[in-house]
């Protein structure tokens, strides 16, 4: 699989370390009950289709992405960099 980093051009993958779905920057406040944490720290979705997720480029400027990911046959539908918000 290959991935565009807006930065540095096209790029393997192997260049890229995954982190999870995009949703994980959506932390609670300290503050939240703990049914909040709970939901945040041990349950996932596995989509199938479109999923949002979040890669560091470790390999070259360390910039963090939001990449959409087809996970049914790892089409990259689109990329930007992570501090680009929503």
């Amino acid at each position: 699989m290959r991935l565009t980093c807006p930065l540095c051009g096209d790029r393997d993958s192997r260049e890229f370390s995954y982190l999870g779905s995009a949703t994980l920057s959506d932390r609670p406040a300290d503050d939240a009950p703990f049914d909040a944490w709970h939901e945040y720290v041990h349950l996932r979705d596995n989509p199938a289709g479109p999923n949002a997720e979040l890669w560091h480029h470790v390999s070259g400027c360390s910039a963090w992405l939001h990449v959409v990911r087809d996970t049914r046959n790892h089409q990259v539908l689109s990329i930007r960099l992570a501090e680009e918000g929503a």
